[in-house]
């Protein structure tokens, strides 16, 4: 197994390393998934399922949107 790293910027991104890039074929504008399972992230390419996946759920994802729910859960 090869292993590589990368830091975290003070805006919480990282810089993907180009051995990741080179085994997932990413290119400048290429979105990524990652895949959580328990304490595992797994990182793959994003394909277009991953996209409609999103926009399907985006519009059930909206009962938490007042003012008033902002408020009470703004601290969590």
């Amino acid at each position: 197994m090869q292993t590589a790293t990368s830091k975290l910027t003070s805006k919480y991104q990282a810089t993907i390393p180009k051995e990741v890039r080179n085994v997932l074929h990413l290119k400048t504008g290429d979105a990524v998934a990652f895949d959580i399972e328990d304490d595992r992230i797994l990182i793959r390419k994003a394909q277009p399922i991953d996209f409609a996946f999103t926009n399907a759920l985006e519009g059930t994802l909206n009962e938490w949107q007042s003012a008033a729910d902002e408020e009470a859960y703004r601290d969590l």
